[in-house]
């Protein structure tokens, strides 16, 4: 397989992101007044009916701005968080895993949508030494930079560490639902799937890249199987390239790339390829018909989902002054996926993404191999320790996870979920896995001349218009405001639905 040395990361629109900037820092302000503060102690004596007391400055999460309130003779503290559509979302998931496992979590005392200051949560404050992110880091790093794993650290100390995250993935594992999407609670206390599935790329699309709302999947649609899922992921990939206007494309090859990746990716979407891919049912792709070793079944389409949370990473994971695990945090990535999702091992053992990694994705890869070993071996004593204790599961991680890494269905999941790695990750990862080695030597630009015969017709005959207008958008930097309607209008113009494939 040839090598394509490139950045994996592609940009985000930088005007969104300087906007979003601006907007974080007003929020920021007006989330710091005192004003604020003492209408959050009144809210939290309101629901204790006790005295509040807030005792220590916002802190600024990535997602969430959390403010440290001491009730009366109640402890430990309790924390309110504001996001904005996810709370209800956030905090279902919360509950549910405080109350139907043995995962720490803090627990949920009181959540709502609506309040004089806004949607908020009011959780446990969990008395911690540090993040399993600082453990597994090199020691004396800034806090503020992205963690990478410490090169030297000890085997001992790095199986220790894997196997206290393997248990908690082992026991979110055995949890199914029957549709893709979100948790809410009803009245009685009940938990169902009920809502889309809040993702990290939806929020990167809405916030760094100036995407118009309208053209996501309603608030309150869940998935009914797997195919429809994988659809929906990749209709979001042409979408990215329709809508964010700045900084994405660099030429007109460029963007004949990505066109292709994303059309082609699409395709197979709707003809219900990507569930099955580098499972026992492939029988479809180019990779598939080289294998000579039987692989594991591939998981029930429909009814059949587990939790899956984009954020889930050793930065959530709250530890003591023991390395055990004392609470998992954030939750608001968090969504019931395609049980294809829990087989892949976790992206997270380097700590840092493989779009990110200083030095390539290549690099990547080589240093990823080189702790995976670690990672399965702590997944199989979870799978092995839990024994009768345990309920049964249905898929053997460790076995489904090794088999995941050398099939390239983690790459599938990756770039799946990743708009901006999806372009690297598709041409040196998935391209020729799917349809075949390609010609030695074909330029990295030139990419999309190898695979253009494979387009649906209605698809090939849209490239050069569509490459057209992209060119001709790159020459004015603008932040676009979408009608509702015409941006619905736009994307129809690029999905050609109407042919059978």
């Amino acid at each position: 397989m040839p090598k394509i040395m490139e950045n994996a990361r592609q940009d985000f629109d930088e005007l969104a992101w300087d906007k979003n900037d601006e907007e974080w820092e007003e929020a920021q302000t007006a989330l710091s007044k005192k004003s604020l503060c003492r209408r959050l102690e009144l809210l939290v004596a309101e629901k204790f009916g006790k005295p509040a007391t807030w005792i220590t400055p916002m802190i600024i999460g990535g997602f969430n701005n959390l403010y440290r309130i001491r009730v009366e003779d109640v402890s430990p503290d309790v924390q309110a968080q504001f996001p904005e559509e996810k709370t209800l979302r956030e905090a279902a998931t919360a509950k549910y895993i405080q109350q139907n496992t043995k995962i720490p979590t803090p627990r949920v005392l009181y959540y709502s949508d609506f309040s004089d200051v806004g949607p908020f949560i009011i959780i446990e404050r969990v008395e911690n030494k540090s993040t399993l992110s600082h453990a597994l880091t090199t020691p004396g790093v800034d806090r503020s930079i992205t963690h990478t794993l410490n090169p030297n650290i000890s085997q001992t100390t790095l199986e220790d560490l894997y196997l206290k995250v393997a248990n908690i993935i082992f026991e979110l594992s055995h949890h199914k639902f029957p549709r893709i999407g979100s948790l809410l609670e009803a009245k009685d206390g009940s938990f169902s799937v009920d809502g889309r599935p809040i993702t990290q790329n939806m929020s990167d699309m809405l916030q760094l890249a100036n995407i118009p709302s309208a053209i996501f999947s309603p608030e309150y649609k869940a998935f009914r199987c797997s195919d429809e899922y994988y659809l929906n992921l990749a209709q979001g990939h042409l979408v990215q390239l329709i809508f964010q206007h700045n900084d994405l494309v660099k030429s007109a090859d460029d963007c004949r790339n990505k066109y292709v990746a994303r059309q082609l990716f699409r395709q197979l979407a709707r003809q219900g390829r990507l569930s099955t891919f580098g499972f026992a049912e492939d029988d479809w792709s180019a990779q598939a018909r080289s294998k000579t070793s039987k692989l594991l079944p591939v998981p029930s389409n429909s009814d059949s989902f587990r939790l899956y949370g984009d954020d889930f990473r050793p930065g959530n994971i709250l530890i003591n002054d023991a390395n055990e695990v004392v609470s998992i945090i954030d939750w608001e990535f968090t969504y019931t996926a395609p049980t294809q999702f829990v087989l892949d091992p976790p992206w997270w053992l380097l700590l840092d993404t493989p779009e990110m990694w200083d030095a390539g994705i290549d690099d990547w890869v080589q240093n990823y191999e080189h702790r995976l070993e670690t990672w399965l071996s702590a997944m199989k004593q979870a799978e092995g320790s839990a024994g009768s204790k345990s309920k049964s599961t249905e898929f053997p991680l460790s076995a489904y996870m090794r088999e995941s890494w050398e099939t390239g269905r983690f790459w599938l999941t990756y770039a799946g979920r990743k708009s901006w790695a999806f372009d690297t990750v598709f041409w040196k990862y998935l391209d020729e896995r799917f349809f075949g080695q390609r010609e030695d030597g074909v330029e990295k630009n030139e990419l999309w001349k190898t695979r253009v015969h494979l387009l649906s017709e209605g698809a090939k005959n849209a490239m050069e218009p569509f490459i057209e207008r992209k060119v001709e958008e790159m020459k004015e930097r603008k932040l676009v405001e979408w009608d509702p309607e015409a941006a619905k209008s736009r994307l129809a113009e690029v999905l050609f639905d109407d042919e059978m494939q």
